[in-house]
């Protein structure tokens, strides 16, 4: 493990102290959990990105002017 200091807005810290009490697990534990959620999280997006790289991509205004051709704006 490494050690690190993170500052918590007043409220959260306390969410955060009181979750960890629900569930059994330290501060350190839930917090390290919520990360490794977030950074797999990132991967599976990454991941269909990539996949989806190959697809036509159309700019904003384009769909827009579609839309508006189409009479749904």
């Amino acid at each position: 493990m490494k050690r690190a200091t993170v500052y918590f807005d007043e409220d959260l810290h306390k969410a955060l102290k009181l979750r960890s009490v629900e569930s059994s697990t330290t501060l350190s534990e839930f917090v390290n959990e919520a990360v490794k959620n977030a950074l797999a999280e990132d991967l599976e997006d990454l991941e269909s990105f990539r996949e989806r790289e190959s697809e036509p991509s159309i700019d904003f205004e384009t769909f827009l002017r579609g839309l508006k051709k189409n009479g749904k704006l």
